[in-house]
């Protein structure tokens, strides 16, 4: 056998769901640079998950759907009640909240066709308002329920703050949940794929891939660049600290990614929003900061900055808690998870790779007296 560490390299599946092919990233044959300047994300779901954009009824249809079934269960709103809050991270609640989802689902464990996409549906109205509930309960507020004429990212921002967001808040917003919306195999969809080849249920694939996406080499790393911002502070300490940094041979969050050799795509569209957006807040500190770590790692390293590093900034110009970060990351990502659990369904195989042992052999058993 040949063992490949980290899988990297190897082709586990076919998909007709999103590619990375020469550093281009497609959903569905579409470039992600013509996605993210022109589509909505409802567009994005819709494209994800039948393999085509929808013409104007069956987007009006889409959002219908996702509107009816964007409330919560009250279960699910007590529930948060009783975690202890200044301890819980949100992905934690997230996770927990998903998995407690299913047991209010009465097809949570049918298996046809027409029942996981009605689940599909629940899932991705839902994973909003989860998020925005959280966090207001978490402060002691009531959650804000969600509006049926707003689309997901006027809806996220409105529930968060209570407040109707400006226009250039969801054109900031709809894109980053574009761009985040699949990555192909990635660690968190492989997760998704392996549960539920297994013929698990549709709420524990997601509650998978929501586990993988928490760890920081996945989608903490954009919580983790803007701690980095944080701690650096200003302008003057960017040099020393990043310097101090690569010669202590630390991790640069925010910077490389495995399948692509000379940049993430996706990281231009928010670098650009990124600029803006500092500038209308009046902390263009964040930006400048940014430019001036990636031209440091970028020269010394070779690494190029990815879709996490000016997210961070973005969202933190959106007024969005750092610890927010990822489960938006989840909102967006959501789409593309159960894009491939269906995938996975329509032709499935168990996926069961081998291991190449490595400890001792031909050992013999010892009664416990004797040993």
């Amino acid at each position: 056998m040949t063992v490949t560490r980290g899988l990297e390299g190897v082709v586990a599946t076919t998909s007709s769901i999103s590619s990375i092919i020469d550093d281009t990233l497609t959903y569905v044959g579409y470039n992600i640079d013509d996605l993210a300047e022109n589509a909505t994300f409802e567009e994005v779901i819709y494209l994800l998950w039948h393999r085509r954009l929808p013409n104007a009824q069956e987007l009006a249809e889409l959002k219908n759907q996702l509107a009816e079934n964007a409330s919560l269960p009250q279960e699910i709103l007590d529930h948060f009640k009783m975690y202890p809050i200044d301890k819980v991270h949100p992905m934690a609640a997230l996770r927990s909240a998903v998995s407690l989802l299913g047991l209010y689902d009465d097809e949570a464990d049918l298996m046809d066709e027409q029942a996981n996409y009605r689940k599909a549906i629940r899932l991705q109205a839902k994973l909003p308002s989860i998020v925005t509930a959280f966090s207001r309960i978490r402060k002691g507020l009531e959650p804000v329920a969600p509006r049926k004429d707003f689309s997901i990212a006027e809806n996220f921002l409105y529930m968060l703050s209570g407040k109707e967001p400006d226009a250039i808040a969801v054109e900031a917003f709809n894109k980053a949940l574009v761009l985040h919306a699949d990555h192909e195999l990635n660690a968190s969809t492989f997760t998704a794929r392996v549960c539920v080849a297994t013929l698990s249920d549709v709420y524990s694939g997601i509650t998978s891939a929501i586990g993988a996406l928490k760890g920081p080499l996945h989608g903490g790393a954009n919580e983790a660049v803007m701690k980095m911002l944080s701690e650096i502070g200003t302008l003057d300490n960017v040099e020393p600290y990043i310097r101090e940094k690569l010669a202590n041979k630390e991790k640069i969050m925010g910077f490389g990614h495995r399948v692509y050799r000379l940049g993430d795509p996706r990281a231009k569209h928010l670098r650009a929003m990124s600029e803006k957006l500092t500038q209308l807040t009046g902390e263009p500190q964040w930006y400048v900061m940014s430019t001036k770590i990636e031209a440091i790692v970028t020269g010394e390293k070779k690494l190029p900055p990815n879709v996490d590093f000016y997210s961070a900034s973005v969202y933190h110009s959106l007024g969005i808690d750092h610890d927010l970060f990822t489960p938006i990351f989840a909102v967006s990502r959501v789409s593309g998870w159960l894009a491939h659990i269906l995938e996975q369904y329509e032709n499935n195989r168990l996926i069961r790779p081998r291991a190449d042992y490595t400890g001792p052999s031909l050992q013999t058993y010892v009664p416990v007296e004797q040993r």
